[in-house]
């Protein structure tokens, strides 16, 4: 169960550091890089349009790799996941300005980061499929928390890489825009080495070994979509708002208090914040995921959620005043908040479908990034 805790975690965090240190670079470093001759303006909004691929990619790697995740198992599938994801990263890393290669520039990063979002769609539901299938029935919150913890450390990671590279070059502006922002991207293929190590150390689940033996008429995606429609709209409304709140305080925020508009935060600040932001999404998912094991799932998950509606109308104002407390108290507030309805969903979704085609089904909750308004949960 310890082994199969870490590889989860350790797979999580790489993939998702990955796809943060991505936003982080969409915020700070792709509208002069990528979109020079746009206005100020105009370049963070394309650059965050790129950003947002990974929103219509995730649906497609979640039903992709859902199907074969549940016929030839969890373990290949992540692997699958993670070689993606670390290449896909390296890669644009590696790739030129549009100083240097023009219009080519902005359509390959739009490509590879498509590869970025279709691998992360299929990371997330096998992973906490592959703890919650260790895990106890009545300790489930606990062991399906460590997938979760993944995206805090992830946070964490890059937000310190790009930290420590920012004051490695003394803030000097030229330096981090020619090559110093491809740093934590290029690093990527460390992590991703030492999380295949761990993935191929640990062995299928056997819930899934024994529903291995019985073979299904239908498909797994087919299965899903046929027999539990319901629960696949219920399982992406009911974390429409912790995602919601998730890149709020991960890109929208950075990009702000880094800006005039937002009152020209030192990256240095921004940055140690988006650290510290983690910290407190960490603890919050600790708790909740615990707590979910004492009091139930949905209850945990709704209240997280009733009060984000509520800290919504507070964000905005309070980010207004251009205080560098006030940004501080708006970041961590919205990643904890985050981090409280986030914690209970390792166990939540794949308790809310059948094995035969569980991956599938808990992965189609990334149809959430795309919903509009949240379904009214369980």
């Amino acid at each position: 169960m310890r082994r199969v805790a870490i590889a989860s975690c350790v797979g999580t965090t790489i993939e998702f550091y990955d796809f943060y240190i991505y936003g982080a670079a969409a915020a700070l470093v792709f509208p002069k890089v990528f979109f020079p001759t746009l206005g100020a303006t105009s370049a963070t909004v394309a650059s965050f349009a790129t950003f947002a691929v990974a929103f219509i990619a995730r649906p497609v790697g979640a039903v992709s790799f859902g199907h074969y995740g549940d016929r030839i198992g969890r373990k290949r599938t992540l692997i699958a996941t993670l070689v993606l994801m670390g290449l896909s990263t390296v890669l644009i890393g590696l790739l030129p300005g549009a100083a240097t290669i023009g219009v080519a520039a902005p359509i390959l990063l739009v490509l590879l980061r498509f590869a970025q979002g279709f691998a992360v769609g299929g990371e997330w539901a096998g992973a906490t499929l592959l703890t919650a299938g260790y895990a106890p029935s009545g300790r489930r919150g606990r062991y399906a928390m460590f997938p979760q913890l993944g995206p805090a450390i992830a946070l964490a990671l890059a937000s310190a890489t790009f930290l420590v590279t920012d004051l490695a070059l003394g803030n000097t502006e030229q330096s981090f825009f020619q090559f110093g922002w491809r740093i934590p991207l290029l690093i990527s293929i460390v992590l991703v080495a030492a999380g295949l190590y761990v993935r191929l150390k640990i062995e299928e689940t056997p819930v899934f070994r024994a529903a291995e033996q019985q073979q299904s008429r239908h498909t797994p995606l087919r299965e899903a979509l046929v027999q539990a429609p319901r629960e696949i709209l219920l399982a992406a409304g009911s974390l429409t708002m912790v995602f919601a709140l998730l890149y709020t305080g991960t890109t929208y925020l950075t990009n702000y208090g880094a800006s005039s508009t937002g009152g020209a935060l030192s990256r240095t600040l921004v940055l140690s914040l988006g650290i510290v932001a983690a910290a407190a999404m960490a603890l919050a998912v600790v708790v909740s995921a615990i707590s979910s094991d004492r009091f139930g799932r949905c209850g945990v998950i709704m209240a997280a959620c009733a009060s984000a509606a509520v800290w919504s109308l507070l964000l905005f104002p309070l980010v207004g005043t251009h205080s560098p407390v006030a940004f501080a108290i708006a970041l961590i507030v919205t990643l904890g908040l985050q981090g409280l309805g986030y914690g209970p969903a390792g166990a939540f979704l794949p308790e809310t479908f059948p094995t035969r085609y569980r991956y599938a089904g808990a992965g189609d909750r990334d149809l959430r990034q795309t919903l509009p308004v949240a379904a009214t949960p369980r």
